[in-house]
């Protein structure tokens, strides 16, 4: 499994993945301080994901079809070309067109790059050691976001936004540069016609794949859609804004503390990471949908404090705790869920496949962040409603799907 060029690539999201989760914690951060308005935070995070959802299915074209490599390369490349710009024109326009501007290039670039990570897994990894792989990646994930938020709330609250930018540009270049030496087997598909009809051809076989031959995966990608737009854009949205904003916090304590929220989640993520590496063969692919139905009932604790007159610091102990059990049983959902699909799927159409179900499963998030939003600006008095409902219908979510894992353990077993 631990092969030098496996290795590389770990290594390689590593460095790219801790920039960008400085990157991604700071900017909106930026936005929320610099306004001071929940629903403006809400629109232009939703905004943000449009370019990921797009490019995704671009990407996982790409992946199929050039050397995973060169991919990304050239995207960490582009990042730290990106972040230098955002150095430079920082403060000399308007700020929110340039978060803006900026947070589209960023998602836009990550929903190219995940696909070439993805589908270099199969590549270079084979049978039980796929989900392991994919267990180290998520690892690898989860640690930078454990360290990302937790070293950008420190710099962000002492020292402001440019010492982040300097950061993270320096990451992404380091990480293209290390990438240039990596070596994932490649045959060249030849082409026919133009790039327009290529990538048309290639997006109609994909979705003909998942909603014809194999419909149980475009079901189970509607499902996280589903998911993402009610539970994990009520995340994105409510942690900042309740921590920030919302449990009377001082305002440098409140940045720093959001960050280590941030890392907590990681932290729960990376447990769930290594569970998902260490009992690989001992999960039930049946029982998957429980752990989303655990996963709605982490939501309650933080809307019983959220309704009670708690003091402020162990209401946001509570939410850390929350938070964490909530991204452990998360992640183990969700490295099911990609080896799977990973098992199921032949080896030429996994990159789009893949990026297409992640395209579908990310689409909804945007509509999600957008009206959260709104909520937590006109409902700051009763927003433990809103997570209350939020676990109801995560949890007849979670039901719903009991037959859809059961029909995907038989698939598994037939491969």
């Amino acid at each position: 499994m631990w092969s030098r060029n496996f290795l590389m690539v770990v290594v390689g999201q590593i460095i790219s993945l801790f920039g960008n989760a400085v990157l991604r914690f700071a900017l909106p951060l930026y936005l929320l301080n610099e306004t001071g308005s929940a629903a403006l935070f809400g629109a232009v995070s939703a905004c943000a994901f449009i370019p990921m959802i797009v490019l995704s299915p671009v990407g996982g074209i790409f992946a199929d079809r050039v050397n995973k490599r060169n991919i990304m390369v050239v995207l960490d490349f582009s990042t730290a070309i990106l972040v230098a710009g955002v150095i430079m024109l920082l403060g000399k326009m308007n700020l929110i067109i340039l978060l803006l501007s900026t947070m589209f290039l960023l998602y836009g670039i990550q929903g190219a790059y995940q696909p070439a990570v993805q589908a270099s897994i199969p590549a270079l990894l084979s049978g039980e050691h796929i989900m392991q792989g994919n267990a180290v990646i998520n690892l690898v994930s989860s640690f930078s976001g454990l360290i990302g938020p937790v070293v950008g709330g420190a710099l962000f609250s002492f020292y402001g936004i440019m010492p982040i930018l300097y950061v993270s540009g320096i990451c992404f270049m380091s990480s293209a540069v290390m990438e240039m030496f990596i070596q994932i087997p490649y045959k060249k598909k030849q082409a026919q016609g133009n790039i327009f009809e290529i990538g048309f051809g290639d997006l109609k076989e994909s979705f003909y794949y998942m909603s014809k031959k194999q419909p149980l995966i475009m079901k189970l990608s509607l499902a996280v859609a589903a998911i993402n737009m009610i539970l994990s854009a009520l995340v994105i949205i409510g942690m900042p804004v309740i921590i920030t904003q919302m449990l009377a916090l001082e305002s440098e304590a409140a940045s720093r503390l959001y960050g280590y929220a941030e890392g907590a989640m990681a932290i729960g993520s990376l447990c769930g990471g290594m569970g998902a590496g260490i009992f690989a063969g001992k999960l039930k692919t049946r029982n998957g949908y429980m752990l989303l139905f655990y996963d709605a009932l982490t939501l309650i604790p933080i809307g019983i404090t959220l309704m009670l007159p708690i003091p402020a610091m162990t209401a946001y102990i509570i939410i850390l705790l929350s938070c964490f059990v909530m991204m452990l049983l998360a992640t183990l959902f969700s490295i099911q869920l990609m080896s799977y699909l990973q098992i199921i799927v032949p080896s030429d159409l996994i990159g789009k496949v893949i990026s297409c179900a992640m395209c579908i499963g990310m689409c909804a998030s945007p509509i999600g962040q957008a009206i959260y939003g709104a909520l937590f600006e006109g409902m700051r008095n009763s927003i433990y409603l809103v997570f209350f409902a939020v676990a109801v219908l995560t949890m007849l979510l979670a039901f719903s799907l009991k037959k859809s894992f059961a029909e995907l353990e038989q698939r598994i077993a037939n491969e």
